[in-house]
């Protein structure tokens, strides 16, 4: 049975740590380590720790053989702290002040013995040139400034490749800040796109920038042209990595395809086998969402206009009369 603990450990050069552990006698344990980048945005954005606890308690809740841990708002310091990780899961900011480019050298170690790698939202996103290299061995592709671009916009996605981390994920759509337009790994190096649809010609009103537009960008949105947002990838010399570029509103965990997928691929990704139907995911309220965020609730939010703006949630956070799809009061 699994066994939800929580360990603080304070000292002035770590911040506190979160340990999640799930142990099943007589089954082979596979260890996940999550890495939460510091405070980024306001209120329900890039929640980073938020949302690696939240998927750590339902990676563990779902998978009996997982035990997860989640370092708060730093790279883990700790000597131990990647021995005998089968996966590593980064959401963070990215661009320069990403956590991982003091240790690339690290990380290309441990995927070289056959370490996972996942990277959620900004963490796609490290300088061009050797980091960004490095991080496409990694993971298959990422964020390369003045190529690829960042707007807000609701993706749908209609079809999904036949692929482990696909396992149980409908068709779904979401309203998010999608990067699109990676530098991905050439063909016939083990790309598998994911998550792939057609931006809308709304998502090039911006003018041209380092993360806004460029000419490759537009032509390609003009043309139709699906844009790969999640995409998975084995890597020739062993392991597997992961990018997801959605992630900016913590309030997306609430849909069940959008987290399935993610803890699919983690699964998938740390050499566990995904269940024939994915990882079992609950329904997760407002409340459980608003545990754990690097900031306080502001007077004025309004749930409300999180509904509005965001229909496809309205199972999470509940209708507009208080009650939820299922008849529940709001929570």
């Amino acid at each position: 049975m699994s066994r939800i603990c929580l360990l603080l450990v304070a000292s002035i050069a770590v911040l506190p740590v979160v340990a999640v552990r799930a142990q099943e006698s007589g089954t082979a344990v596979h260890k996940v380590l999550f890495i939460s980048g510091p405070p980024s945005h306001d209120y329900g954005a890039h929640e980073h720790y938020a949302g690696c606890v939240l998927l750590a308690k339902a990676l563990e809740a779902g998978m009996g053989n997982f035990e997860t841990d989640v370092t708060r708002h730093e790279w883990p310091t700790e000597k131990d702290a990647f021995e005998n990780v089968d996966a590593v899961v980064i959401y963070s900011d990215g661009g320069p002040g990403h956590p991982a480019i003091e240790h690339l050298e690290q990380l290309n170690a441990l995927a070289a013995g056959g370490m996972g790698v996942v990277c959620i939202h900004y963490a796609v996103e490290i300088p061009k040139g050797e980091s960004g290299n490095q991080l496409m061995r990694l993971i298959g592709g990422y964020f390369e400034t003045d190529w690829s671009v960042n707007p807000h916009w609701r993706a749908k996605f209609t079809e999904l490749p036949e692929h482990p981390v696909t396992r149980g994920v409908e068709p779904f759509e979401c309203e998010d800040e999608w990067y699109f337009h990676m530098r991905f790994l050439p063909e016939g190096e083990g790309l598998v796109p994911i998550l792939s649809a057609v931006a809308p010609e709304s998502t090039m009103d911006r003018p041209d920038g380092s993360h806004s537009g460029n000419p490759y960008v537009r032509l390609s949105v003009e043309n139709g042209e699906p844009q790969t947002v999640a995409w998975a990838v084995e890597r020739n010399e062993g392991g597997r990595g992961f990018g997801f570029t959605g992630g900016h509103f913590h309030w997306n965990w609430a849909n069940r395809n959008f987290r399935r997928l993610v803890l699919n691929s983690i699964v998938w990704t740390a050499g566990g086998e995904v269940p024939e139907q994915g990882v079992p995911v609950d329904r997760v309220d407002l409340a459980t969402l608003e545990e754990n965020q690097d900031f306080e609730k502001p007077a004025d939010f309004d749930t409300q206009q999180i509904r509005r703006e965001q229909p496809d949630l309205k199972d999470a956070l509940g209708s507009a009369s208080g009650k939820d799809d299922d008849g529940q009061p709001d929570r």
